[in-house]
This record gives structure tokens, C-alpha cells and sequence, in this order.
């Protein structure tokens, strides 16, 4: 059976992790079917993936450790919370689960903003925080954002990601669902950091140890 299923199909379930409720959903393919081609044997052309800073304009990327003592940012005035604000685990472009830590006043924040400069209007988009080249973080922005407007969303990080050392931060479209239900995933995916994934990370993530672990190189 040749069936074609568009969007991400995301399963929504609550659960319950160490007293803290959180969003789950299911895992989720970032990539477009292949197209089919017209005859038998024949090869269809392949089409240009456009990269990420041809469908979004990132006007800021701003992470902090501390947003209550980042001298003169405090709390991202103008900035709402962006989807997950009580924590999420969802499907990555990188085909893993990825937890997404809460909005808290006390914990690190990474505030984005951005336009959406593409023709179609976005109801997803995953995000990568870049530093030197390597995937420090992820945040997952759910809603409706149509051609051309401005949106500002603050979103939960893990402590992990400090320091961010002499790099400049860079705030990376990774994965995009479009409303029509087609999709796009970033082309030239940044290495990440393995603590993303790992136990360690996890478990800090989840405010369960004080000590930052080695970072893995």
C-alpha cells in the first residue's frame, strides 16, 4: 500500500516524570515523501531544499543563564511564552526525542525573534541554538505564524548549555510543518552535542543533580 500521510500526526498524552507534568508526544519524520515518478523506471527530479535562512529571518537569539541577574534583559520584555512552556518531549529533525525544558524566572531562557519570509504560512518550527558550530539546545514553537509577521517566544533551556564560552549564538531553523501539512527539514543539520541526548543531560534537565557534567567533545 502506497499511503502518504501529511503532518506531523503528533499523539498528545499527559504524563507524570518525578511529580511534574509534561507534554509527550510521538515521534515524527521531518522529511517529505519522495515524489513519485511518472512512468515506470523513470527517475524524477530531484528539487532544491531551500536552506533555513530563506524561510525565516531570526531577528534575535538571545540565551540566558539567569534572566533575573543578566544586567538589563530581565524577563524578555515584549517576549510571550512560545509552546512548551510547562515542558515537552517531542520528535526531532535528528529522528530522537528530545525533552524541552519549562519557562521558569529562575532558569535559563533562549528568547527568539523571528519572521516567517516564506510564501506559506508555518503552525511548527524547531529550532537549534548554535554555538561554534555545534548544536547546544532545541525549542519546539507550535502555533500560527503567517507570512511576514513578528514573532517573539521565550523558551526553557538547560543549564547545560552555559557557558556558552567566546561563540556567537546563533538561533537555526532545524525542522518546519507547513499549514497545507508539507514539511521541511534543514538540509545541513549542525553536529550536536551528545549530552543533548545522554542520561546526564537528562537528568539535569529535569532539575535532579547540581553538578555540570563534562561536556563531550
Amino acid at each position: 500500500m502506497n499511503a502518504r500521510k501529511n503532518g506531523l500526526n503528533l499523539l498528545l498524552c499527559a504524563s507524570v516524570a518525578f511529580g511534574a507534568t509534561v507534554l509527550c508526544f510521538a515521534s515524527a519524520a521531518w522529511t517529505q515523501p519522495a515524489p513519485e515518478a511518472s512512468s515506470p523506471g523513470a527517475m524524477a527530479p530531484a528539487a532544491a531544499v531551500p536552506y533555513g535562512y530563506q524561510l525565516i529571518k531570526v531577528n534575535g537569539c538571545h540565551p540566558q543563564a539567569n534572566i533575573m541577574q543578566s544586567g538589563g534583559w530581565a524577563g524578555y520584555p515584549g517576549y510571550a511564552a512560545g509552546w512548551g512552556y510547562r515542558g515537552a518531549y517531542y520528535g526531532d529533525p535528528y529522528g530522537l526525542t528530545y525533552y524541552q525544558n519549562p519557562v521558569t524566572t529562575a532558569d535559563p531562557q533562549l528568547g527568539i525573534d523571528y519572521v516567517n519570509i516564506s510564501p506559506k504560512t508555518m503552525n511548527a518550527i524547531i529550532f537549534g541554538l548554535v554555538v561554534n558550530g555545534e548544536l547546544r539546545a532545541q525549542v519546539r514553537d507550535e502555533g500560527t505564524f503567517s507570512p511576514g509577521v513578528e514573532i517573539k517566544h521565550k523558551f526553557g533551556i538547560s543549564i547545560n548549555v552555559f557557558p556558552l564560552q567566546s561563540g556567537l549564538p546563533q538561533c537555526v531553523a532545524l525542522g518546519i510543518q507547513f499549514s497545507d501539512g508539507s514539511k521541511w527539514r534543514n538540509p545541513k543539520l549542525p553536529p550536536k552535542n551528545k549530552e543533548l541526548y545522554g542520561p546526564v543531560g537528562f537528568m539535569q534537565s529535569m532539575g535532579l543533580t547540581q553538578r555540570p557534567a563534562a561536556r563531550n567533545q
